[in-house]
């Protein structure tokens, strides 16, 4: 992953404001609140194992990134922006009841996005709608 790409790219999708990441092999891409959303490293940074060399697995091979996000129809057009068709239209999962798609980042991993369940979002003072 190239943090700066990969980067701009998740910042794009979750609607956040653009930076440079803090430093040339990792990002991170954060809440307004200040939560960390998702980190990103470069191949062989900090000897992370499974970081170690592109060569040594395909990338997206058995990884599956999964957001929950409050502001799923926002989400759905940022990914839309992003990419001329996405991996799996919006549907909803028959096992969480929610609202889903998904897509590849620039890297090929396979990301999906899930909407707030009503439960979510009644425990956090909002009206599910």
């Amino acid at each position: 992953m190239n943090p700066t790409k990969g980067t701009r790219w998740y910042q794009s999708l979750f609607g956040r404001p653009e930076t440079s990441p803090a430093h040339s092999n990792w990002g991170q891409i954060l809440d307004s609140d200040g939560t960390v959303l998702i980190c990103l490293h470069q191949w062989g940074a900090h000897e992370h194992p499974s970081l170690t060399s592109p060569e040594a697995a395909t990338p997206g091979n058995g990884l599956l990134l999964f957001f929950r996000v409050d502001d799923f129809d926002a989400a759905l057009e940022r990914a839309q922006a992003l990419l001329a068709r996405l991996g799996e239209e919006p549907h909803v999962n028959p096992s969480t009841r929610t609202r889903e798609f998904s897509l590849r980042d620039p890297d090929g991993y396979y990301v999906s996005i899930s909407d707030l369940s009503s439960l979510e979002l009644q425990s956090r003072g909002e009206r599910a709608g």
